[in-house]
């Protein structure tokens, strides 16, 4: 009988695991329970890890690092008053900032701030970023991640984020969904040496680190999303700065993930054609519009799922228990004969879950999840 690691491992070395690996994220369930004093009597007392181990689940083991980033020759000044977070980077060509919010009230059930002001405000702010891109540095930071690997052990397999990619960092936390495609209309060379100055450094600094690192699960990129980053915009900014790293990772036997909990129904070529191996919380309908057995039809077993289990039908008021049965069963038929998939929640088991459908989970990857996997 396989361990969890070994069953994890397996799929990414395209053999058999013995059945299905499933590693649902139960942190904000957990952290959502703790909080309001109300886990389940059989978890109480348990921490994460422990409740993992008596579910019968692997740990998606997340927070690992390879790396620590350094700034030189800038001032990060970090104030926090009334629940918001305010960051400043202060340099000698000019400061930008950014404002966060946390409050009491989303401990437990959010896993960061949520952002309301962003660096980018106006037209200054890109040299700005460049000063700031052009003085980061990545130290190396192995023995965190292998001390981290040995705490996780044969509970789960290190996935380790090293950030989003330059245009989608720019995107969501620079310059603001609302506002980026503005700043793409009005100021795209802007827009266009930023990314540039930004590509240049990681390829320099930050893949290097990230080579020659023990890690082998590497998540860079998240929440790629039809409407947000739609074919032209992937393929003409994403694509091409992917396919300049993906032959390296190849190379070196790592494994390229990214962090797939949005609607992915527009770009699943897309994806495939940038040279991802895996795509990590991968959301399905009906929290989405696309589908499993869409996503399986356009990448076969070239593109690793790691998910299949959409964070909504673990709700009674959503789908009821028939339903969720149904729908679960539906899942196993189509991932079979079980290749390429790690069965996991999209994106978070959430606070008002019902835990006992992860427990039934659990149990059907016992009866239905040993590979190969029944159609029938």
């Amino acid at each position: 009988m396989m361990t969890h690691r070994e069953r994890i491992l397996a799929v990414l070395d395209r053999k058999p695991p013995d059945r299905i690996p499933w590693a649902p994220r139960l942190q904000l369930w957990y952290n959502a329970r703790a909080a309001e004093g109300n886990l389940p009597a059989r978890y109480r007392g348990m921490s994460l890890r422990e409740m993992e181990r008596a579910m019968g689940v692997a740990t998606p083991a997340r927070e690992g690092r390879v790396f620590r980033t350094r700034y030189e020759d800038l001032e990060v000044k970090r104030t926090v008053k009334g629940g918001q977070i305010l960051t400043e980077f202060i340099t000698p060509v000019g400061t930008v900032s950014q404002l966060d919010v946390q409050s009491d009230t989303l401990d437990g059930y959010a896993d960061s701030g949520l952002p309301i002001e962003h660096p980018i405000k106006r037209v200054e702010d890109y040299g700005v970023m460049e000063y700031i891109t052009e003085h980061t540095y990545f130290d190396p930071a192995y023995d965190d991640y292998l001390a981290y690997e040995q705490q996780i052990g044969d509970d789960g397999y290190p996935m380790i984020s090293v950030g989003d990619c330059p245009f989608h960092h720019f995107l969501l936390r620079l310059s603001g969904y609302h506002a980026a495609y503005y700043e793409l209309a009005d100021h795209l060379p802007q827009v266009e040496h930023l990314i540039k100055v930004m590509e240049q450094v990681e390829m320099a600094r930050l893949w290097p680190v990230v080579l020659d690192s023990p890690a082998r699960l590497i998540l860079h990129g998240i929440h790629f999303d039809s409407q947000m980053t739609p074919p032209k915009l992937f393929e003409r900014y994403i694509t091409p700065y992917y396919r300049q790293i993906t032959p390296q990772l190849h190379a070196r036997g790592k494994v390229l993930t990214y962090h797939a909990d949005d609607d992915s129904k527009l770009i699943l070529q897309q994806v495939k054609d940038a040279g991802f191996h895996m795509a990590e919380c991968f959301a399905t309908a009906p929290l989405v519009t696309v589908t499993l057995e869409e996503a399986r039809q356009a990448w076969r077993n070239e593109v690793i799922i790691f998910g299949g289990v959409p964070s909504i039908i673990l709700e009674q008021e959503v789908m009821s228990d028939l339903e969720f049965e149904a729908y679960m069963r539906d899942v196993f038929r189509t991932i079979a004969p079980g290749d390429a998939m790690i069965l996991g929640v999209s994106d978070n088991v959430m606070p008002r879950a019902r835990i006992e459908r992860i427990e039934r989970i659990t149990q059907m990857v016992q009866e239905f999840g040993q590979y190969p996997i029944s159609k029938d």
